[in-house]
């Protein structure tokens, strides 16, 4: 047995009384009342300002102290880890360090951690999630067993792969906290070994480098070296990297990215690295990818002196979050007679045959460096449409453009989207979006949402899905 039913008693009678309690503060909040859970960190990147989300092209923004916030703490913790069944019962508000930290000594770690330490399990089943076993584990969701879900009505359902609630286990993913939210996971499992060995594979060009992928695809290895981890790096077009790790039981020696040195720059100075199993899943939350450099964090006088508890991304993400709330940065452009600049942060899936198309669209007409690299395959998922089985690479790019003379916000977000819908791509939706609503549906599989939205919040009490990420209301 597994799923919450099989939590030892007084854990179950706990988790019980949990959800009671939650299930009546939300029939508490009155009719029209925007809700939102209360939770101290967040890896969406809709900033809010003077009522307005910054994101949305001045889409107005509700009243802050109309909202109802949530508690959900009680659903913060890992509530049963199983060995013998490589299976965790997981709180959908728990970040994947606590998760990691919970299943690492049984030597189990879930099929994909993200790579942020405070992305939650619920956060990456509901918006989608991917780190470097994707092209053989797929996305966070597709290793899960059972959600337990608070829907926008009001109900807690149980929704498994093949129960009444079937529908909504398949159409939760890519919903965005528009449909309910999770309360419990259960989720797989896989074995781990004590390290992980990493080889730097580079490359010359992108065709290349999306060759590789293809191959390692089909192979599940590369130049000999077996491919339990792969994702890689584009710093130019003529300058790619793959990172290939594999689990091992041992390491002659031991690098630690949390002190001086930084992850991404390893890339281009050594062939091969070997990291702790835990040092591997946080290698670039140290350094946020390589978003710490506008905070001078990988300036060798003042890293130092930046306590290392510091060095984390949701420290990072609250310091963007003020300069956005405070107009610092536009401030300072303002006052220097400077172009504004645009925030382009983006995660997108293109079909690895057109990976090095993009790419190179990429540093000619965005001109931003550089560039993360993921492969992935998925399989069938409503609201996320990818054909099945088929290999993609996610592009992350993170970080500010200046805006050519006489274009506004959004030039440049509008023309990614348009050439990620040309190469037949798809991008994700925790950051800006500018599509149609007509666009939006017919990418989003909008009649699959509708249905759902009507059978599990037919009063629409949640947001709906173009709403919240698009319009971002």
């Amino acid at each position: 047995m597994t799923g919450i039913a099989s939590l030892p008693p007084a854990k179950y009678a706990a988790h019980e009384a949990a959800v009671a309690r939650l299930r009546d503060a939300y029939a508490a909040v009155p009719p029209g009342v925007p809700v939102r859970l209360a939770k101290p960190t967040s890896n969406l990147f809709r900033f809010r300002d003077a009522g307005k989300d910054v994101k949305s092209a001045g889409q107005p923004g509700p009243d802050q102290q109309s909202r109802r916030e949530l508690d959900v703490f009680a659903f913060s913790r890992v509530l049963h880890v199983n060995p013998s069944a490589r299976t965790a019962v997981v709180g959908g508000m728990t970040t994947y360090e606590d998760l990691a930290d919970a299943t690492l000594p049984h030597g189990l770690m879930p099929m994909v951690v993200p790579q942020l330490k405070t992305i939650t399990l619920g956060g990456a089943v509901t918006g989608l999630g991917i780190e470097s076993t994707s092209l053989r584990s797929g996305m966070p969701h597709e290793s899960v067993l059972e959600m337990e879900i608070l829907t926008g009505d009001g109900r807690v359902v149980i929704a498994t792969p093949d129960n009444e609630h079937s529908d909504l286990f398949f159409g939760f993913p890519n919903s965005y906290g528009t449909l309910g939210y999770s309360l419990a996971l259960t989720i797989e499992l896989e074995p781990v070994k004590p390290y992980v060995h990493l080889r730097h594979f580079r490359f010359a060009d992108p065709k290349a480098c999306m060759d590789a992928i293809g191959q390692i695809a089909v192979t599940g290895e590369y130049g000999g070296h077996r491919a339990d981890f792969v994702d890689g790096t584009a710093f130019s077009p003529d300058e790619l990297y793959l990172t290939v790790g594999a689990f091992s039981d041992k390491a002659p020696w031991l690098s630690d990215y949390t002190r001086q040195k930084v992850f991404y720059q390893s890339q281009r100075a050594s062939r091969e690295d070997f990291l702790t199993i835990r040092d591997y899943l946080w290698r670039w939350d140290t350094d946020w990818f390589w978003c710490s450099r506008p905070f001078g964090v990988q300036n060798r006088y003042i890293r130092p002196l930046w306590p290392r508890r510091y060095r984390r991304s949701d420290v990072y993400r609250k310091l963007v979050a003020f300069d956005r709330k405070h107009l610092l940065t536009a401030t300072v452009d303002e006052n220097a007679g400077r172009q504004p600049k645009e925030s382009v942060i983006q995660d997108v899936e293109i079909p690895v045959g057109a990976g090095a198309e993009f790419l190179e669209f990429f540093a000619r007409d965005v001109k931003m460096s550089p560039v993360w690299m993921c492969p992935l395959r998925l399989r069938v998922w409503p609201l996320y449409p990818m054909k099945p089985g088929e290999v993609y690479v996610n592009f992350g790019f993170w970080g500010m453009v200046r805006l050519p003379a006489g274009q506004g916000d959004g030039y440049y977000n509008r023309l990614i989207e348009d050439e990620v819908s040309a190469l037949g791509g798809h991008k994700s939706l925790y950051s800006t979006s500018f599509y149609s609503e007509e666009e939006f549906r017919r990418r989003y599989n909008g009649a699959a949402y509708d249905k759902l939205k009507s059978e599990y919040d037919g009063d629409g009490r949640l947001l709906g899905l173009y709403d919240k990420c698009v319009r971002g209301r």
